[in-house]
């Protein structure tokens, strides 16, 4: 059984953090972070929240300046690094193993087991396929991503 990050773990370890986090009535974004401060959309569901702090918590590890304009290269990279943060976070290789594990194929059951939005699963494996290509070794598995699947090593 895989240990899940919930919207109130990353709250308090925005608060460890010195982070003052806050819901509002934002327009644009899901989320943001200016200095310390976060910003999340007030009236999202409970896992779109969390996969939001999750990313905004991930720009304040990685993260260095504004990065609104995502025409630069650089910044782009940053937004990068900042969601490999937050899927890293709440998902992982570990956690995909775990889906396997459990019998999770689908995207549905799988995001719902990680407790994660689907778009946000689907982003977190486009993004490992990016980084690791079509498959990578972790511990005794094979983890592929197009399709997902998982093959352990005998």
């Amino acid at each position: 059984m895989i240990l899940l990050t919930t919207y109130t773990d990353l709250l308090i370890e925005a608060d460890k953090q010195h982070l003052i986090t806050k819901e509002k009535p934002l327009r644009a974004n899901c989320g943001r972070i200016k200095g310390n401060r976060i910003a999340i959309k007030h009236d999202l569901d409970e896992t779109e929240k969390k996969c939001t702090l999750a990313e905004e918590l991930g720009h304040y590890h990685t993260t260095v300046g504004d990065i609104i304009d995502q025409s630069s290269d650089a910044n782009r990279k940053q937004e990068l690094r900042a969601r490999l943060w937050s899927y890293n976070k709440l998902i992982g290789l570990h956690g995909i193993i775990s889906c396997h594990k459990a019998h999770y194929t689908t995207s549905y059951e799988m995001a719902d087991y990680l407790g994660v939005t689907e778009e946000f699963l689907q982003e977190a494996l486009q993004c490992y396929r990016s980084k690791y290509g079509i498959c990578v070794q972790y511990d005794n598995y094979v983890i592929y991503f197009d399709p997902v699947s998982v093959l352990e090593l005998i």
